[in-house]
């Protein structure tokens, strides 16, 4: 039995004319006629009952076309398996992230990602949670790391909840360590670097100050990860970060918030309407495996 006699039995089936079905599959009628009879032979049972002007399946005929079917449906899958596997020599993935989790998370997973697939072109957009929700939204992401809850939640996404983290103040190694660990309302009156509005850290921070009855005090604000470290660095206030960005600062002294202290949610988000490209799969399988406890 071959693959292509089951492509000829198949066509006639649905069509139930071999001179239409020749046309779907693109050969010759004889040809086409000729290779269901050696099918035919080959199974010793007729599947068509050819009376005048009408094409039926015999019962030996009407048994097959499931099996046939499925053996033509499991080979376009492994087709197109292999076509999966074969593009991932080339291409691109899209990934959104927040800044601070393109400082703290992602260079190791990217590095091993590229190790794997060095074909692969990695484009990556830093934003907050909000923009990169909007922009995933219009397509112009495969995936985006972001902070939960979404500032607007969105039934058109999916989110795999990844990691909690913990928030640290962190410090001038200059300045006067900070009692440890430090409360919330110990941040009360002292200066701070504040980051840009619509970034994640600041909405958490000012909620958190706010719950404890103060408004936090600014002393620099509206930058970006980078520069609030820097600007800490250079003894202009206090900022709270997510640790792992902590720890892979320099000069810089980081203290624990004391229970229950701040928390942040990062989740992997994309579009549920659209299935993300087999490159993307690949990086989302790298990056879960990457994480602590997976």
């Amino acid at each position: 039995m071959q693959f292509q006699q089951l492509v000829y039995f198949v066509a006639v089936a649905e069509t139930r004319h071999f001179t239409r079905a020749a046309e779907r599959v693109h050969v010759s009628q004889p040809s086409l006629s000729q290779q269901v009879r050696a099918l035919e032979k080959e199974l010793g049972a007729e599947l068509f009952s050819r009376a005048r002007g009408n094409i039926a399946l015999t019962d030996a005929g009407e048994a097959l076309l499931p099996l046939a079917r499925r053996i033509l449906a499991d080979a376009d899958t492994a087709r197109q398996e292999v076509q999966e596997l074969v593009r991932l020599r080339r291409g691109r993935v899209r990934l959104g992230a927040t800044p601070s989790l393109c400082t703290g998370l992602l260079p190791e997973v990217l590095r091993a990602f590229h190790a794997l697939y060095p074909g692969i072109r990695l484009l990556i957009e830093e934003g907050g949670s909000h923009d990169l929700v909007r922009e995933l939204a219009r397509g112009a992401l495969d995936l985006a790391l972001v902070v939960l809850p979404l500032p607007t939640p969105s039934p058109a996404l999916t989110t795999v909840e990844l990691l909690r983290e913990d928030l640290v103040v962190v410090s001038s190694t200059a300045e006067p360590a900070p009692r440890r660990p430090v409360r919330i309302r110990d941040l009360e009156g002292r200066p701070m670097v504040m980051f840009r509005h619509g970034y994640d850290l600041r909405e958490l921070t000012v909620a958190a100050c706010r719950a404890e009855g103060f408004e936090p005090s600014f002393t620099v604000e509206g930058g970006e990860m980078d520069a609030v470290l820097g600007f800490v660095r250079a003894g202009l206030g206090v900022a709270v970060v997510p640790s792992m960005v902590a720890r892979a600062g320099r000069d810089l002294r980081v203290t624990a918030l004391a229970p229950p202290g701040l928390r942040r949610t990062i989740a992997l988000a994309h579009r549920n309407d659209v299935a993300p490209p087999r490159a993307a799969r690949e990086l989302q399988r790298v990056l879960l495996q990457s994480l602590p406890g997976r």
